[in-house]
């Protein structure tokens, strides 16, 4: 069982999902190529952990020692077509990525990743991407995965992996490619197995992340089509979890609106976030 904080949260439902696709379907589709053929070096880091994970995890060794595989490793460039759609898209489109790349890059990060969660309440596993933007020269396809290491006796479940993938579409290679742990306060759980039973806590990790090529690149990119980053984070937690396909309206918002709808109320008590694995 994980280790939740206690909120409360009040929703009025004011109609069906939402559909992130709509605004997209008269965008101009485009072809996602990578040359398989060369090598891109990627950076890895893993924060220390210690003082930042609850007091249930603190004298657990392969937690609070965890450290990075693999520092810099150069990949084939074929592992990152797990990234790219198998037919032409358009800006706002999601797509499943493929696993097996997916894994080899976070063996850098740690020898044991899984994509199977261990704890899964129906929309905890997952692997999606989606195009933001593109010019002639470069796109920006953005990406959230669910995966967590395997330790001997546990498991470290992070919030989600998310991350960036862009393409220079001329030379078909990486211009720039990270895959990290969001910030916190809260951004991973851990399940521990002793000989007494489960023992569950969390904690915050300041860098969990893999890096590749030229860091503030999007910055400096003018493109001809996009979405604003939220909305591509957006059209990726919908993939995930129907929780998101609700309207959540403010506390303060509620009764106004209940008012002028003449809808009931309907008040829920959570215990965690709603929208990714960290508790």
């Amino acid at each position: 069982m994980k280790i939740l904080t206690v909120a409360v949260l009040i929703v009025i439902i004011m109609g069906g999902p939402l559909n992130a696709d709509n605004h997209s379907a008269a965008h101009k589709k485009i072809t996602l190529k990578l040359d398989g053929t060369s090598e891109v070096s990627v950076k890895g880091f893993i924060a220390p952990i210690g003082e930042t994970v609850s007091n249930s995890g603190k004298n657990w060794d392969p937690l609070t020692n965890m450290r990075v595989t693999d520092p810099e490793k150069q990949h084939p460039a074929s592992v990152f077509h797990a990234f790219l759609p198998d037919k032409p898209v358009s800006v706002g489109e999601h797509w499943k990525v493929e696993p097996d790349g997916t894994l080899e890059l976070l063996r850098q990060l740690h020898p044991n990743p899984s994509l199977n969660m261990h704890i899964n309440t129906g929309d905890s596993y997952g692997l999606w991407a989606c195009l933001r933007a593109y010019n002639d020269e470069f796109a920006d396809i953005v990406f959230r995965i669910h995966a967590e290491f395997v330790f001997e006796d546990g498991w470290f479940t992070p919030s989600q992996f998310a991350g960036h993938l862009v393409i220079n579409r001329v030379k078909e290679s990486i211009a720039f490619f990270v895959m990290r742990v969001p910030g916190g306060p809260v951004n991973f759980d851990f399940n521990r197995i002793t000989p007494i039973g489960r023992i569950a806590g969390m904690g915050f990790c300041s860098q969990v992340e893999l890096r590749a090529g030229t860091q503030g690149l999007l910055e400096d990119i003018e493109f001809v089509e996009s979405i604003i980053q939220t909305a591509a984070e957006r059209a990726l937690v919908l993939r995930f979890y129907k929780s998101q396909q609700i309207n959540w309206v403010q506390p303060d918002q509620v009764l106004e609106i209940a008012r002028v709808q003449q809808k009931p109320i309907h008040a829920i008590s959570i215990d965690g976030p709603l929208a990714d694995e960290s508790c």
